[in-house]
């Protein structure tokens, strides 16, 4: 077999194999589910942020969601759970466009879910992993909560 056919031929398992498993990733099965466990989501609910939302911070945010902290990866751009790096996850990301979402969930939960990651899910602890700062991470929140546009 030339190199060239072996090379289409891998290329061609490869494109199959991504496109197969990009279905594996989908919409959560229970979006309101919390990540926190029973234990301690009594202790990450007192959490309060300690940043004044302002266009400076939601643009703060933006430039960490997008960047440093890569949310985005996974989230996706929207915030819709689109994210490349998360089409193999299993549950998918959160939609974070989901305003019953942010309804259910305070910001101490997410919080907590950024410090200490989400068990069960491929969300990485990104305090721990000294990947952002806590008043990062607070910034991070106050931007993630702008993608739901529901103002009832």
């Amino acid at each position: 077999m030339s190199r060239k056919r072996v090379i289409v031929t891998l290329c061609s398992f490869m494109a199959v194999a991504l496109w197969s498993t990009a279905g594996w990733s989908g919409p959560e099965s229970d979006p309101l589910k919390p990540r926190v466990p029973d234990a301690e989501r009594g202790e990450a609910r007192k959490l309060k942020s300690p940043i004044t939302v302002t266009p400076d911070v939601l643009a703060k945010g933006k430039e960490l969601y997008e960047g440093k902290g890569t949310c985005a990866n996974c989230h996706g751009q929207s915030g819709e759970g689109d994210g490349a790096g998360g089409m193999l996850l299993t549950p998918g990301p959160r939609n974070l466009t989901n305003c019953k979402f942010h309804k259910k969930r305070n910001d101490g939960e997410l919080f907590w879910v950024i410090k200490n990651g989400s068990p069960g899910t491929g969300m990485p602890a990104l305090l721990k992993g000294n990947i952002i700062t806590e008043e990062e991470a607070w910034t991070i929140i106050a931007y993630e909560r702008s993608f739901c546009k529901d103002k009832d």
